[in-house]
């Protein structure tokens, strides 16, 4: 019984290690094209926006200027996305909001950090409403 026992795990073991063809099939990329990201104007801006704020951010916690409100945040309004369906009336109205928020900031130096974590609720309601992805990511742009 014991040697009955002994043969049927080892012939177990042996089938399961054996790779399928179909496995084999399903990890070849022969014949297939690999195609890179590409980011759209959109995501492009909002990468540029959230650079441009962490060093907003640390200008604001030094005490130093914040300068002038930099003419490329008003691409907003036109950079193209992903996908077109995306510029609907709720991004439209959530870049308005973002936009007049970020204004504030170079407008109100008297409240520059409470502007400036306006601006970081503005970007965080959009992207409740949108893209959640990068939400923890714009949350550390807060300044305490």
């Amino acid at each position: 019984m014991k040697q009955l026992a002994v043969v049927l795990l080892l012939i177990t073991v042996l089938f399961s290690c054996q790779k399928k063809q179909d496995d084999a099939d399903a990890c070849s990329t022969e014949g297939k094209e690999f195609k890179m990201y590409e980011m759209s104007e959109m995501a492009m801006l909002m990468e540029q926006m959230y650079a441009h704020n962490q060093q907003l951010r640390l200008r604001i916690i030094k005490g130093d200027s914040v300068g002038t409100y930099p003419d490329f945040f008003n691409k907003i309004y036109s950079a193209k996305f992903t996908t077109t369906k995306d510029n609907d009336v709720f991004f439209r109205e959530n870049a308005k909001k973002y936009s007049e928020a970020q204004q504030l900031i170079y407008s109100d130096p008297e409240n520059v950090k409470e502007n400036f974590n306006k601006g970081v609720d503005a970007c965080v309601t959009c992207h409740k409403g949108k893209c959640s992805g990068p939400i923890p990511r714009i949350k550390k742009l807060y300044i305490k």
